[in-house]
């Protein structure tokens, strides 16, 4: 019988500081009612000095773990998507493995900035289904803070700092249960669009992100659509059966644009980019959890995941939970 992986866990941390529009508004030429005009964003999170990307992903984990009835002993896979890595190296997994006392496995960062923990989730998949791990933690955590030009109205009103993790488990008794399809993509020719101008090799910097939004804004309906559609796909089912879709929660319009683009009804569409901003990697296991706790996704429920982010990169991930 084939292995399954199944997602039996979600958790999600935010820093305890909180960012209000109000606040940006005395830093840069803004204001409340043109952020949420234009992002839907009200707050975002930022993380304490002494906070590091490691330490939001090992609190989402805990939480992921508790909620899978599992501890570090069960776990034999860490991956960690994150572009605001504790350390050049070595991977903030590791920092996390230990920290949590994963003692087995394999641990490792994987980078695709905003699709992150769409990649993560399709590459833990791939190793469980293979049968060359039992159980993973699959983590986005970002500190997008640090690397923030706090004068750039245009980029520093949209992100913040988070994490979210799950639990994905290896079964072959899963049933219609776990990752059905995943889709992933890169075209490094759009490069430019959305980076940071930093980095050990070129810059010897950590550098700042920059972004030209509008084309981003483009490229993100289309190929999040795409990306949505080609899941769906492989699968073989319709959007008009998936029950929740949980995109990266980037801004309020671009949720709204796929939307509209697919005929998607609003009310299934999970949002919550007003509370936290664009936490990059962390935004989907961030929804996901906030939408498993209030009830809304329910164990059988398919949920279809979708990211665009730097590189350009982008994917779609398809799960019965």
């Amino acid at each position: 019988m084939a292995l399954r992986s199944v997602l039996t866990g979600v958790g999600s941390y935010l820093p305890d500081r909180v960012l209000t529009n109000a606040e940006l508004a005395h830093r840069v030429d803004t204001s409340d009612e043109w952020i949420v005009e234009r992002t839907g964003i009200r707050e975002r999170r930022i993380a304490a000095d002494d906070q590091r990307t490691s330490d939001l992903a090992c609190e989402a984990s805990v939480k992921a773990l508790a909620a899978a009835g599992r501890d570090a002993k069960d776990i034999d896979l860490v991956i960690v998507a994150t572009a605001t890595p504790d350390l050049t190296f070595p991977a903030t997994a590791a920092r996390v493995q230990a920290e949590l006392g994963v003692t087995q496995g394999a641990a490792f960062d994987l980078q695709a900035v905003c699709s992150g923990f769409i990649f993560a989730l399709s590459t833990a998949d791939n190793f469980l289904a293979r049968g060359q791990a039992k159980a993973a933690l699959v983590i986005g955590a970002e500190t997008f803070s640090r690397i923030l030009d706090w004068e750039d109205r245009g980029t520093c009103v949209l992100f913040g700092d988070g994490a979210g993790a799950v639990v994905l488990e290896a079964r072959e008794d899963a049933g219609e249960r776990g990752v059905i399809s995943t889709f992933l993509r890169t075209d490094g020719r759009m490069h430019d669009l959305l980076y940071v101008d930093g980095g050990p090799s070129q810059t010897q910097s950590v550098g700042k992100l920059r972004m030209i939004g509008n084309a981003v804004f483009r490229q993100a309906v289309e190929h999040i659509s795409g990306a949505m559609l080609e899941a769906c796909a492989r699968a073989g089912v319709t959007l008009d059966e998936v029950d929740w879709f949980v995109p990266h929660q980037a801004n309020q319009r671009i949720l709204d644009g796929v939307a509209r683009k697919l005929g998607i009804a609003v009310d299934k569409v999970v949002s919550t980019v007003a509370v936290h901003g664009n936490t990059s990697a962390a935004s989907v296991p961030l929804a996901l959890d906030i939408a498993t706790r209030d009830g809304r996704i329910k164990k059988g429920d398919l949920v279809l995941m979708e990211a665009l982010g730097g590189g350009l990169t982008w994917g779609a991930a398809l799960v019965r939970v």
